[in-house]
């Protein structure tokens, strides 16, 4: 069983870092905390849902998810965030909360406030030993979140786009000073940080089979509690923190059974890494 559930963990991690990413990359730069990508993350899920269902494709449906949620956290940052760039870091924060908040109202008016099905099947063949077993679906999941994190440590390590992501990252005002258009850098993370939300939308809606208006409220304070772990503004101590978060809860549910509800784990880990290291997993200290 404890085998069975480090599998499961790292699945549920991977969903974990997938959600949290754009927030990073967005607090990386910005500095803010932005909220309203739980609700890019939903607007993913129900793409999938209208594309998936009619077309049977699971790629055409987390294509098409991530080309909507790309353009929409474009239009996010043009319009909610740039205005108030030079506000103090709680205005922009009331924004995002606000937008969230509207975005769950506007899905639960235009589709409903019902349970929508999502049942993804894949033809991929599953792992299966006398200790783990692991669906096709999962194993997918994996390897397309793997496939996705390398290829954004490769654009951040390995590109001009990612070192001008990195200038900025350190020093916003001074990157601009030495000719980085800081204004497409963060335009550039939001789109990339939208797509991202968004293929984890449809795959958290094919996991569970379920879409729905409010489910990216639990998502939401998950991925803050994986970037704060992680340490803030840290694209590798966010994956490391989502894999560890999703072990520590399918551990939990092991160990202590139903006594402690799951979705507190997030809260008590979260607790306990600021009690000895307030600056996370791979922050340092400002």
């Amino acid at each position: 069983m404890v085998v069975q559930q480090i599998a499961n963990g790292v699945v549920l991690g991977s969903l974990y870092a997938l959600v949290a990413l754009g927030l990073t990359l967005v607090y990386g730069v910005l500095r803010i905390l932005h909220v309203a990508h739980a609700g890019v993350f939903v607007l993913g899920a129900y793409v999938g849902v209208l594309v998936y269902l009619p077309t049977g494709s699971l790629a055409l449906a987390i294509v098409s998810a991530a080309v909507v949620c790309s353009l929409a956290g474009l239009i996010m940052y043009r319009f909610l965030y740039r205005p108030v760039l030079g506000r103090p870091p709680l205005v922009p924060l009331i924004i995002s909360i606000g937008a969230f908040m509207f975005l769950e109202d506007l899905y639960r008016l235009v589709m409903g406030p019902y349970i929508k099905s999502l049942p993804v099947t894949i033809r991929a063949a599953g792992f299966e030993t006398a200790a783990v077993r692991l669906t096709g679906y999962q194993l997918f999941i994996v390897a397309a979140a793997a496939g996705l994190l390398l290829g954004l440590w490769w654009l951040m390590r390995g590109t001009r786009l990612g070192l001008a992501w990195r200038a900025s990252a350190q020093d916003l005002e001074t990157a601009a000073a030495h000719g980085i258009n800081t204004d497409v850098i963060i335009g550039v993370c939001f789109v990339i940080g939208s797509a991202i939300a968004a293929v984890a939308g449809v795959m958290v809606g094919g996991y569970y089979n379920q879409v729905y208006p409010s489910m990216g409220s639990v998502p939401a304070y998950k991925a803050l509690a994986v970037i704060v772990l992680g340490g803030m503004g840290s694209v590798p101590g966010t994956v490391i923190a989502g894999l560890a978060l999703g072990l520590a809860e399918t551990l939990t549910m092991v160990w202590v059974g139903t006594f402690l509800p799951r979705d507190a784990i997030a809260f008590l880990v979260l607790i306990l890494m600021l009690l000895v290291k307030p600056t996370g997993l791979l922050g340092r200290a400002s």
